[in-house]
């Protein structure tokens, strides 16, 4: 049941409502939610991070290249920053605004940047591909039913049974120990990256839109659209898309926070970005308990990139549902 108050058809305010799309009401309900405009503010945020992260590091003049570790790191103290180079040992300093790496002497705040860069790159990547995928086969499972709907409803339940994690422990050694003598191995990574994340997260999306094109095919305006001789192709891209997009947003606004958390797990572990920059390999080179003691934000810049990235994307997520859906407005 929605909370909203119910509206007199006569009154200004329903006629305002009568004349507005549905997706232009969906709008103006998250306008007004307080905590998915933080949140969508909070999303902003780390998009122009990861769109502008080299303008950025060149505004504070910091780069991924690799100095002198003696420069940066002191030799006589467990090989961690110089007292100069900032807190929580020295002073701030705009030279490197967020320190820089133990023993490398490398700057945290480019690698901050181009950690989130990678880790939107590939969760947006992988939630396209997933849902396109998912989208079609949903449209042609509904819509066709009989035999195509057992064929590709195996499918799903099949892929649903494998479990992501130890899919992603099996074939992401494999795939690296192929490629680990590429000269584009870095990008080799991230490309398998998507490919697995994509391969095992189309599954739900295609249950949704499958669930939804099987109410919609006995409507009237596809009955029409069938009696008219309309193709098949453009009832399902034509007719039954447009009506489908409020579970899609939906879908990807939910799966891109699972990748972004999944990338930087993988990460982690060593089977996802291990050879170029990721929030994920950052936290691994950090959970060593030495520099977690004595140089804690080594470590939780970038934990606290994830989660409140992760958690932007969420709770935005769940109000984009509630916007689109009245019914399930709490």
């Amino acid at each position: 049941m929605t909370d909203e108050p119910e509206l007199d058809p006569n009154s200004q305010q329903a006629k305002e409502i009568a004349g507005k799309s549905p997706m232009r009401i969906a709008l103006g309900r998250l306008a007004r939610d307080k905590i998915a405009v933080v949140c969508a503010l909070f999303v902003l945020f780390f998009i122009i991070c990861a769109v502008f992260a080299g303008p950025i590091c060149s505004l504070f003049g910091v780069s991924l290249d690799t100095p002198l570790a003696s420069e940066r790191v002191d030799g006589l103290n467990s090989g961690l920053p110089k007292p100069a180079m900032g807190p929580p040992d020295g002073p701030f300093t705009w030279d490197h605004p967020m320190g820089v790496a133990p023993r490398t002497g490398q700057d945290n705040l480019a690698y901050w940047l181009h950690g989130c860069r990678a880790s939107l790159m590939i969760a947006t990547t992988a939630a396209i591909v997933a849902s396109l995928v998912g989208v079609v086969v949903g449209l042609l499972s509904g819509f066709l039913a009989g035999t195509v709907d057992k064929v590709l409803s195996f499918f799903i339940d099949m892929f649903l049974t494998v479990p992501f994690l130890l899919a992603a422990l099996t074939m992401a050694p494999i795939l690296n120990e192929r490629f680990n003598t590429s000269d584009n191995y870095g990008t080799i990574q991230k490309v398998s990256l998507i490919v697995i994340l994509s391969l095992f997260g189309w599954m739900g999306t295609a249950r949704l839109i499958r669930g939804e094109v099987m109410s919609l095919r006995e409507r009237e305006f596809v009955q029409a659209a069938r009696v008219i001789g309309m193709p098949t192709s453009r009832i399902l891209f034509k007719e039954l898309l447009p009506n489908l997009a409020a579970p899609i947003i939906i879908s990807v606004s939910l799966m891109l926070p699972a990748f972004v958390a999944l990338e930087a797990g993988l990460a982690f572990l060593g089977i996802g970005v291990t050879d170029g920059v990721s929030w994920g390999q950052m936290i691994l080179d950090a959970a060593t308990p030495l520099f977690f003691r004595e140089y804690p934000q080594y470590l939780w810049q970038p934990m606290l990139g994830v989660v409140a990235l992760v958690l932007s994307l969420n709770l935005l997520g769940d109000a984009i549902r509630d916007a689109l859906d009245p019914k399930t407005r709490r």
